[in-house]
């Protein structure tokens, strides 16, 4: 298998694109900006989504789904909403279409009484479905999640980072209290934090946005941040704090113990596909894709190699003792034992779609009751023992999760920096690049001016850090503490 990938150091953009490509995830749809997602990419998103599934079960999470459409008038009822999406928002206008003699066109007939939007996030029309299901103090907290796609109108796009349509999930949670719902939207920034460092091995700092960069229609939104290999930032999750917003917007009420009317207090969080964007630029190498074996598709595969047909039958029956062994233990492990590709090709294969491990067989393996192993990360080679495969392979597993993410984390302490002065850090973007803490005066307008002038955008108000006051590094008045800044997808 030929592989053409772009070295990181040449061309990044294209490296990532190059790896997308040849991992085999995803291809661009005859839809503009949008993408199709294939069967190897998917299988990543789909071990991503049980283990979210699961911790937000373990929460008190319940799924439900909620309509595609939405009215138009329903954006128009919170203000600062309709402000943040109306750019991005596919509106649907007529409800049939007429043959003709050039194929098919819209009926002028079918127009719509009001238009119906395509869901760019699901806050309004669950708020107006929260009215009916709320009456009482005895109905809440509500604690669902949604498991969708989405769309928002975007003019530049990337594969996973970036697209029209793309999958996520959205929580929405209603509340008594200002403090429940507060804890909420903090517990699930966590949830959001140990599922980036345990799972994908992605390192992120987690912090409250700026005003300028909140959430259409939030009081707070909080956020994980990820550093990527080139030195520039992703947004990576964000949970929000709605405050009574969108309860008052939809006169969503519940009946308190004293029996006084109050309104709703609510939440809103999620993650997106481009957490496989994130991956991909987190762990991968000039060679291929490199994924966390929490979260591989295939953790193990197993390549048997023979060179006579006489040969085949033994070697394929050791291999298939030893992927019942793995697969009895939990372990993904697939075996490749297709005759129409010779042994070297399935190697690069595996290699640039990222199995964590690879054990290969042949007939001398079998004679000797060995196994030949690769780990993908490192490379390292070393021939087990038939009796020893699977301690050795869960070993491997768990210690590669493990150097995954402390690579990591040392590549971003050492593209974290900080700057005391503007031209020192204009400085550090240009020749660095990476996370830098600086001092902010705390208006927009010095964040929309650093922003102008250096392509740079505070990431987050981190929420652990350095906390001592100081000055702004670009205008000298008082700040409160230092926040992060980077270059960003």
């Amino acid at each position: 298998m030929a592989k053409n990938i772009t070295p990181r150091s040449k061309d990044y953009s294209q490296w990532y694109q190059d790896i997308i490509k040849e991992a085999s995830l995803a291809e661009h749809s005859p839809v503009r900006g949008c993408m199709v997602i294939k069967p190897t990419g998917y299988a990543l998103w789909e071990n991503m989504r049980d283990a979210l599934d699961r911790m937000f079960k373990d929460t008190g999470h319940q799924n439900a789904y909620f309509p595609l459409f939405i009215p138009k008038s329903f954006l128009s009822k919170e203000a600062n909403h309709v402000e943040g999406f109306a750019k991005e928002c596919a509106v649907v206008t007529h409800s049939r279409l007429i043959s003709t003699e050039d194929g098919v066109d819209v009926d002028p007939d079918s127009k719509l009484e009001e238009e119906l939007i395509v869901r760019p996030t699901s806050e309004t029309i669950i708020w107006d479905t929260y009215r009916g299901w709320i009456q009482s103090y005895r109905d809440l907290p509500i604690l669902v999640n949604q498991w969708a796609n989405v769309v928002r109108w975007e003019m530049r796009t990337r594969l996973f980072l970036r697209t029209m349509e793309f999958l996520w999930q959205e929580g929405h949670t209603a509340h008594a209290t200002e403090e429940e719902a507060v804890a909420e939207t903090k517990q699930m920034l966590e949830v959001y934090r140990t599922f980036a460092e345990e799972y994908m091995a992605m390192p992120v700092i987690t912090g409250v946005k700026t005003e300028s960069e909140r959430f259409a229609g939030a009081v707070e939104t909080y956020c994980i941040e990820a550093l990527m290999q080139d030195g520039k930032a992703l947004q990576a999750g964000t949970s929000h704090f709605l405050g009574q917003n969108f309860a008052k917007a939809f006169d969503c009420t519940f009946q308190d113990k004293d029996g006084q009317l109050k309104h709703v207090w609510a939440t809103s969080w999620g993650v997106s596909t481009r957490l496989i964007g994130g991956l991909i630029m987190t762990h991968s190498d000039d060679d291929g894709l490199i994924i966390p074996p929490r979260i591989a598709p295939w953790q193990v595969v197993i390549v048997p190699i023979y060179r006579k047909d006489d040969e085949r039958e033994a070697v394929v029956a050791y291999a298939a003792e030893i992927k019942k062994e793995l697969h009895k233990a939990g372990i993904r492990v697939k075996l490749d034992d297709r005759d129409q590709y010779k042994p070297g090709w399935k190697f690069a294969q595996h290699e640039v779609e990222g199995v964590p491990v690879r054990l290969a067989v042949g007939p001398r393996d079998v004679q000797n009751l060995k196994a030949e192993c690769v780990r993908r990360d490192t490379r390292d080679k070393q021939l087990l023992d038939r009796d020893a495969i699977l301690t050795e392979v869960q070993s491997l597993l768990d210690n590669m999760q493990a150097e995954l993410l402390q690579a990591a984390k040392d590549r971003m302490e050492a593209n974290t920096h900080v700057a005391e002065s503007y031209e020192e850090f204009k400085s550090i973007l240009d020749e660095k690049g990476g996370f830098i803490y600086a001092h902010w005066d705390g208006t927009p307008e010095t964040e929309a001016r650093i922003k102008e002038e250096t392509k740079a955008t505070i990431r987050c108000i981190p929420l652990h850090g350095d906390k001592t006051p100081g000055k702004c590094m670009l205008t000298g008045k008082a700040s409160a503490q230092k926040v992060l800044f980077a270059r960003a997808y």
